[in-house]
C-alpha cells in the first residue's frame, strides 16, 4: 500500500502564488508517475500536470506557463507550484500514484483546498 499526503492549499488572490507538496510512504517502490489532479465544485475532475519517477513531466492547458511539477524522490515527494493563480484555478486539488503494477491510478491522497479570491 501506498499513502499520499497532500499540504500547502489555502487561500490566495490572484495573481498570488502556492506551492502544494504531496508525501508518500509505504510501498514506493510500486508507483512512477505522480499526478496533480483538481475538481472544481459542480465539475469533473481533471488532470493538472503529471511527472514520472525519471522527471518527465506533463501539464493541462490550462496551467501551462504558471505550474511547476517537480519531485524529490529522496524525500518521496512532489511538488506543485502554483503562480499567476486565477479564480478558476480554485479547486480541491489530489495527488495520485500510478501503480506499476496495474499502470492504473490507484493511490490518491485526501486533497487540499485551493481558493483563489478575484
Amino acid at each position: 500500500q501506498v499513502q499520499l499526503v497532500e499540504s500547502g492549499g489555502g487561500m490566495v488572490q490572484a495573481g498570488g502564488s502556492l506551492r502544494l507538496s504531496c508525501a508518500a510512504s509505504g510501498s514506493i517502490f510500486s508507483i512512477n508517475t505522480i499526478a496533480w489532479y483538481r475538481q472544481a465544485p459542480g465539475k469533473q475532475r481533471e488532470s493538472v500536470a503529471t511527472i514520472t519517477y525519471g522527471g518527465s513531466t506533463n501539464y493541462a492547458d490550462s496551467v501551462k506557463g504558471r505550474f511547476t511539477i517537480s519531485r524529490d524522490n529522496a524525500k518521496n515527494t512532489v511538488y506543485l507550484q502554483m503562480t499567476s493563480l486565477k479564480p478558476e484555478d480554485t479547486a480541491v486539488y489530489y495527488c495520485a500514484a500510478q501503480s506499476v503494477a496495474t499502470y492504473g491510478y490507484d493511490y490518491w491522497g485526501q486533497g487540499t483546498q485551493v481558493t483563489v479570491s478575484a
